[in-house]
């Protein structure tokens, strides 16, 4: 059963911040999981 996640809210700057190492080359996994995001959130800022 998949638990719920409390919905969190990021800044625009964390969400610049993330665009950024993505467009740098970081692989989305890894960003994914470093950040705790999941895959829909990332995709909306990528």
């Amino acid at each position: 059963m998949m638990t719920k996640r409390k919905r969190r809210t990021f800044s625009e700057e964390f969400k610049r911040q993330i665009v950024q190492l993505y467009q740098s080359g970081k692989p989305r996994k890894e960003i994914i999981r470093e950040y705790d995001l999941t895959p829909s959130t990332f995709d909306k800022w990528a």
